[in-house]
């Protein structure tokens, strides 16, 4: 660029920080009742906020409201001990009209999206301020922000910024980093300083610094570190000007662009007549040969005008108190304010003690500090490592073994692999259990529910809840008096008067259809199966010689597949030598035998819902001539 084209450009930049600046000089922007809509939402930089608040001594939330594009109800936070509930609004203009008080719009929007909805936000009457997180928005957008905003008398902080903070009042998002750094630079009360900076994490060492030789800030703001920020160093000193309880301004620019000399010419013209300490960091960048990028986008020499030197310089001979180097910077703004103070300028702040910020739970128990008890206890399964584990067996290896459901089921149910024999039986058990008919109770009310147009879980859990002693559940009942007659030596004759005797029918014997002639089929296939493949089959010769005495009673006494499967579990459990004694007694009493037979179940109750839905058929009622009306 020659030197005619460096002017030119330089005289455009001036002009436009110049009505930046005089837009923005009014004063302050935040005060101890400000309050903000959050876009985007993000939980830490939101507590962060309200624990400042907390610090503060604020009486109300400084976060009214957050915006979530798609989403609304609540969000709770910490409001010091008190959790609170934020209102969750799905759009920007609902989010204004619901809290009308509420003046500074914090985006957390990604830079694709950040220019539209900060723009969205400027054209709310409601709104004043708005902060813009995000890096990199296309310049474009930037200037049409900014431009807006100017012809509006509104502020735009960022893009590419950390945010803004009135000490003892007010602070955007992650400003100010930490609780503990908060407090350690005394943000928690006013000072007499105000700073402005283009770089947010030199921000926060530089609010250290302050508070080390001063009586702390009182407003800090990282305009943002892009080419274009949405408001300009010499715009806040100037508005800091005209605060009475800032007494001195501590300005740190960085090379490239020409921001620094608006606040070099303000300062020449007399607009500025509180002392101002400044330093313009990138001296260093004259050690390289080739023009070097310095972390923010607007942080490049584009001319011996945009160097540190330069600026620097400038600004030391407008009258604005420039240290040697960024080393001696400390030690200027320490001068300038025991000066101040000595003149009866300042009143140096005195010291108040703030708050205890009350510790999040986690952060508690991973220091140490606290210990407390869980609310569940799980022994089956676990989804904390890299891949789901059941009972010890990660996922990868269920799938690479083979395994199949009824090896899954035994290491959830049972906490352990049981040999495949057994679990071929489990997987047997759920293929022949899973339906039998349109017309047994369960189905038959899973039918109607569909046919009711219910969605697909009423349907099944309304055929489960049929599932009991009467239909599907004597499968556990079966087991307990089969193995306790067995295990006390009662013959058959023995076991069914006295159960006669207690007025108990025996589970697992009966059947509305099933005689003795004609026999349950799926009985007859898990009785083979366990007599070829199981080491012992005690506890089904027992239930088939009960079997043999209640036929002598009654055609229809036959060994139903309740009956089948209790018996045959017992022997699973006891032949298996897997299970201690009273590990089956405690399987048998917790119900996981009914377990299998729910789950086969829902396999057929699922699927009479499927074909209900997919037959389209009418709502069912059911016929007058198929009920007896009687008095």
């Amino acid at each position: 660029m020659g030197e005619r084209e460096a002017i030119s450009s330089f005289h455009s930049y001036f002009l436009f920080s110049s009505l930046c600046a005089e837009a923005m000089a009014t004063g302050q922007l935040f005060s101890r009742t400000t309050q903000a809509l959050f876009y985007n939402y993000k939980q830490l930089p939101i507590q962060r906020m309200l624990d400042f608040d907390f610090l503060c001594g604020r009486e109300t939330p400084s976060v009214a409201g957050i915006i979530n594009p798609g989403a609304e109800g609540f969000q709770k936070l910490f409001f010091g001990q008190e959790e609170i509930a934020i209102p969750v609004h799905s759009t920007i203009e609902a989010a204004c009209a619901a809290h009308p008080t509420a003046d500074v719009f914090i985006n957390f929007a990604s830079f694709r999206s950040a220019a539209a909805s900060s723009m969205s936000a400027l054209k709310q009457p409601t709104i004043r301020v708005v902060a813009i997180i995000a890096e990199g928005v296309p310049e474009s957008d930037t200037k049409q922000l900014i431009a807006y905003a100017r012809s509006n008398n509104k502020v735009v902080i960022g893009p590419a910024t950390v945010g803004g903070i009135q000490a003892g009042a007010f602070k955007i998002g992650d400003t100010a980093g930490t609780i503990d750094n908060i407090v350690q630079c005394k943000l928690y009360r006013p000072g007499s300083v105000g700073f402005v900076s283009k770089s947010g994490g030199m921000s926060n060492e530089m609010y250290n610094t302050i508070a080390r030789v001063t009586d702390g800030i009182y407003e800090g703001i990282a305009i943002g570190g892009d080419v274009f920020p949405g408001s300009t160093l010499s715009g806040h000193i100037l508005r800091f000007n005209n605060i009475p309880q800032i007494k001195m301004m501590v300005v740190l620019g960085e090379l490239g662009g020409r921001d620094e000399y608006s606040l070099v010419e303000a300062l020449k013209q007399g607009k500025v007549n509180k002392p101002v300490v400044a330093w313009v960091s990138g001296t260093c960048a004259r050690l390289f040969k080739s023009e070097v990028q310095f972390g923010h986008a607007g942080a490049k020499s584009g001319g011996e005008m945009e160097s540190a030197q330069a600026k620097n310089q400038a600004l030391k001979e407008a009258g604005a108190v420039v240290p040697t180097s960024y080393e001696a910077f400390e030690d200027a703004i320490k001068e300038t304010f025991e000066k101040l103070v000595e003149e009866g300028k300042i009143t140096p702040v005195k010291e108040v003690k703030p708050p205890q910020i009350p510790e999040d739970l986690n952060s508690a128990i991973k220091s140490g500090k606290v210990r407390a008890p869980t609310h569940i206890i799980s022994t089956i399964s676990d989804d904390r490592g890299e891949e789901p584990c059941y009972a010890g067996v990660p996922m990868s290896s269920i799938v690479e073994q083979g395994f199949g459901v009824g090896d899954v089921i035994s290491l959830l149910w049972f906490k352990r692999s049981l040999p495949r024999y057994c679990t071929k039986f489990i997987e047997i058990c759920i293929m022949l259990c899973a339906d039998h008919g349109p017309c047994v109770s369960g189905a038959h009310n899973t039918i109607v529910t569909a046919r009711a147009g219910k969605d697909l879980v009423s349907s099944l859990v309304s055929g489960l809840l049929t599932i009991g002693p009467r239909f599907g559940g004597a499968i556990d009942d079966a087991a307990r008096y089969f193995k306790d007659a067995y295990d006390r030596g009662l013959t058959p004759y023995e076991f069914v008067e006295s159960m006669k005797k207690k007025g108990i029918r025996v589970p697992g014997i009966g059947h509305r259809i099933k005689r003795g002639d004609n026999r349950d089929k799926r009985v007859e296939l898990l009785q083979l199966f366990a007599r070829t493949n199981f080491p012992s089959v005690k506890y089904m010769e027992y239930a088939v010689q009960v079997e043999t005495y209640t036929l002598s009673k009654a055609n229809n006494l036959v060994l139903n597949v309740d009956g089948a499967i209790g018996s045959l579990f017992l022997d699973l459990l006891a032949g298996s030598g897997m299970f201690t004694k009273q590990e089956i007694d405690e399987i048998i009493e917790i119900g996981y035998l009914n377990g299998l037979f729910v789950l086969a179940r829902s396999i057929g109750l699922i699927g009479h819902t499927f074909d209900q839905k997919r037959l389209k058929q009418p709502l069912y009622r059911h016929p007058w001539e198929d009920v007896l009306y009687t008095k």
